[in-house]
């Protein structure tokens, strides 16, 4: 596994860091807190015309609140924060992190700048992987980076904390990309995915298949359907940020890497017919992440290794079977 240099590694936190301060004072109101089923959220507030327009933040923490506090210190201005994010995500290409292309950084971005991940949508699958380089300070093989498809998930219940939507609309700006809905199974027509005319990136939303079993849910925040699966809400739990490299950056949200790693796994031995020929990939994301965190962050894989054994028998058979399929995997987790 090669290892970032300090220099770049430290440059991934300095922009990841602006882009945390960033995204609050974006908001450009006050900050406020609200306490929704005994838990604390944050929350700006200004007017726009004769109305009050509160805006979702996200749930209270010390380090929400360091960032609010700075912000009340310290505003940065907009072409200065632009001109040293810049210069930081050119180190970080220069140190051979992956970038994304113009059409996904496009897509990305536009989400980012209407709230998407703000309000609770995570980006997943190999998009997400790609960004864990920056977050662990390697470098991973190029054969298990290669994607075209965005795939964001969420969770229904969130609309119940997030009393807010994303502004503009992911249909209009969706369209002002040449996103369109692309055609499903449901019998009423409720699109999850989003393809580009011509071919091209396709955006698809997801969200935990719960106790309802629906296959299609509406996620309020976004104002957008999405497929359930099982498994998922292992996945999305506590996610952290992370910035993609596309101009100055693009705050997004993905998944705990050691929660990645293990649900990796377990959807390996749930595919067929064609996804069959995603295993192998599954399972090299999983033992190139495994391999990492077991360096760095042991606790952490521990942690989720046995909250995934602890959710029931056939969570376990699905791990064994995967570590039965790739010996590698197993050689690293036996030494938890």
């Amino acid at each position: 596994m090669n290892r970032l240099t300090l220099a770049a590694h430290t440059a991934y936190q300095d922009l990841l860091e602006a882009h945390g301060n960033r995204a609050v004072s974006d908001l450009r109101g006050k900050p406020f807190t609200k306490k929704i089923s005994g838990k604390t959220y944050w929350y700006s507030r200004r007017r726009v015309g004769a109305e009050k327009v509160e805006r979702y933040i996200g749930p209270d923490s010390d380090e929400l609140r360091n960032r609010i506090e700075k912000m009340r210190d310290d505003l940065e201005e907009e072409k200065d924060f632009e001109r040293r994010c810049a210069v930081l995500v050119a180190q970080l290409r220069a140190a051979g992190m992956p970038t994304l292309d113009r059409q996904t950084g496009s897509i990305l971005n536009a989400m980012a700048r209407v709230g998407v991940f703000r309000l609770g949508g995570t980006l997943i699958g190999t998009h997400a992987f790609r960004l864990y380089g920056a977050e662990l300070g390697c470098k991973f093989p190029g054969f298990v980076a290669v994607t075209e498809d965005v795939d964001v998930a969420a969770f229904e219940n969130l609309k119940l904390a997030i009393h807010d939507q994303v502004d503009p609309s992911l249909a209009e700006t969706f369209g002002e990309l040449s996103l369109q809905p692309a055609p499903g199974l449901d019998p009423k027509g409720r699109p999850t995915r989003w393809t580009m005319k011509g071919g091209g990136t396709m955006v698809e939303f997801l969200a935990p298949r719960m106790q309802s079993k629906r296959d299609i849910v509406k996620l309020e925040p976004l104002s957008v359907y999405a497929q359930t699966l099982p498994f998922l809400n292992f996945l999305i739990a506590d996610p952290i940020p992370a910035v993609a490299l596309y101009r100055s950056g693009v705050l997004v949200q993905i998944p705990r890497p050691e929660r990645y790693a293990i649900h990796k796994l377990i959807v390996a031995q749930r595919r067929s017919g064609s996804g069959l020929a995603k295993v192998a990939k599954d399972l090299a994301q999983a033992e190139a992440l495994i391999e990492i965190l077991l360096q760095d962050r042991p606790g952490e894989l521990a942690l989720a290794y046995e909250a995934a054994r602890d959710n029931g028998a056939k969570w376990r058979e699905a791990v064994a079977a995967s570590m039965k399929q790739r010996p590698g995997i197993a050689k690293l987790l036996d030494q938890l």
